[in-house]
C-alpha cells in the first residue's frame, strides 16, 4: 500500500511538472507571437506616418468593363483600393495585380507612382503568375495551420517553404519537430487540412511589409532557423526583408501572394516526409499538400489523382541542405 502511494505521488508530481512545462511553453510561444505582431504593427504605423505630404498619381486601369484612369494617393492607395472604385465583383475576383504590364504586385501593397494596372484572377488567359502566387500562399497558410495544430510540447519550429513549383504537384512547408519518429495518422493529416479550410473561411487579408534587417532579427529572435536565414536574405535585398502576415501569423517571403485566404478552395495536406534527424532529439519534416482555388471543382476521381501525386516527396531544396544565396528557399 505504501509503495503504491509512493508511486502515485511520483506520478502526480511528474504530471504536475509536465503541465507546468506545457503552460510555460505555451505562454512563451504566445508572448513571442504577441511581440512579433506588435513590432509589425509599430513598423506599419511608422511607415504610414513617414509618408508626409500626399502626392496624387494616375493609375490607368486596363480591363473590363472598360479602361479608365483613376486618381489615387501615392504610397497609400493599393490595387484593391482601385478595384473598390470599379465594382464589388472586381474586389471579390482580383487575386493579384499586374503593374505596367510586367510587375506582379500584391493587391494590398501601396502603389508608389503612376502606372497601368491590370487585375488578375484565376480565369485570365495566362494564369501562371496567379497560380504561382496561389501556391506560395498555400505554403504560407500551411505554416499558420501547423502552428494552430501542434501542441506546445511538440516543440514545432517553422523552418522555411521552398519556392512554388506548380509542376511538382504539391506546395510545401518544412518544419522541425521535437520528435524523431513522428508518423502522422490520417486523422492528424485531416486535422491540419481542416485548419487550412478554417483559415480560408476567415477571409484573412494577406498583408505585406518590408522591414530592415535589424527589425527582422528582433522579430524572429526566438526562431533559431529564421535567425540563421536572415543575413543571406537581407544581403539579396539591400539589407531589407519582406514579411507577410495573415491573422497573427508572420513569415518571410519575397512574394507576391494572393489577396486573401478566401481564395483557397478544396485543400488536402497529403504527406509528411521525414527528411533527417536534427541533433539528438529533433528532426526535419516536409509537409506537403494540394489545393484548388475557390470556385474551382474537380470530380472525386480527378482530385484523387492530384492527391496521390502530391504525396511524392517534393524535389525542392531540402531544409538540411547547405543554404545557398541564389537558391530559392522560402523567398519565392
Amino acid at each position: 500500500m505504501a509503495a503504491a502511494t509512493k508511486l502515485y505521488k511520483k506520478s502526480w508530481v511528474a504530471l504536475r511538472q509536465m503541465q507546468q512545462y506545457r503552460g510555460i511553453a505555451s505562454s512563451s510561444a504566445s508572448a513571442s507571437l504577441k511581440s512579433r505582431n506588435e513590432l509589425f504593427n509599430q513598423e506599419q504605423r511608422r511607415q504610414r506616418d513617414a509618408i508626409g505630404r500626399i502626392e496624387k498619381i494616375e493609375v490607368r486601369y486596363l480591363g473590363l468593363p472598360e479602361d479608365v484612369t483613376l486618381v489615387m494617393n501615392s504610397h497609400i492607395s493599393t490595387p484593391y483600393n482601385c478595384a473598390q472604385h470599379l465594382s464589388e465583383g472586381h474586389c471579390k475576383r482580383a487575386a493579384l495585380a499586374l503593374i505596367d504590364g510586367s510587375v506582379h504586385w500584391d493587391m494590398h501593397r501601396p502603389l508608389q507612382e503612376s502606372c497601368t494596372l491590370q487585375l488578375l484572377n484565376f480565369n485570365v488567359t495566362e494564369p501562371h503568375a496567379v497560380n504561382k502566387a496561389f501556391w506560395r500562399t498555400c505554403s504560407f497558410m500551411l505554416g499558420a495551420a501547423l502552428q494552430r495544430s501542434f501542441k506546445a510540447e511538440a516543440n514545432l519550429q517553422l523552418h522555411s517553404f521552398p519556392g512554388p513549383n506548380i509542376k511538382s504537384g504539391s506546395f510545401v512547408h518544412d518544419i522541425v519537430l521535437g520528435a524523431q519518429n513522428w508518423v502522422p495518422t490520417k486523422a492528424e493529416m485531416r486535422a491540419i487540412s481542416a485548419e487550412m479550410v478554417k483559415l480560408a473561411a476567415q477571409d484573412l487579408r494577406i498583408e505585406r511589409l518590408e522591414v530592415d534587417q535589424e527589425l527582422a532579427k528582433e522579430m524572429f529572435k526566438d526562431s533559431h532557423y529564421k535567425s540563421e536565414q536572415l543575413p543571406s536574405i537581407a544581403q539579396q535585398n539591400q539589407s531589407r526583408v519582406t514579411l507577410y502576415r495573415l491573422g497573427e501569423h508572420i513569415d518571410i517571403s519575397r512574394g507576391p501572394m494572393v489577396a486573401s485566404t478566401r481564395f483557397l478552395g478544396k485543400c488536402t495536406i497529403s504527406a509528411a516526409h521525414k527528411i533527417a534527424n536534427e541533433g539528438s532529439s529533433d528532426a526535419y519534416y516536409r509537409l506537403q499538400g494540394v489545393a484548388l482555388p475557390s470556385g474551382f471543382s474537380l470530380n472525386h476521381f480527378a482530385y484523387g489523382l492530384l492527391e496521390q501525386r502530391s504525396q511524392k516527396l517534393n524535389s525542392a531544396r531540402l531544409p538540411n541542405e547547405p543554404f545557398e544565396e541564389q537558391q530559392q528557399m522560402q523567398l519565392s
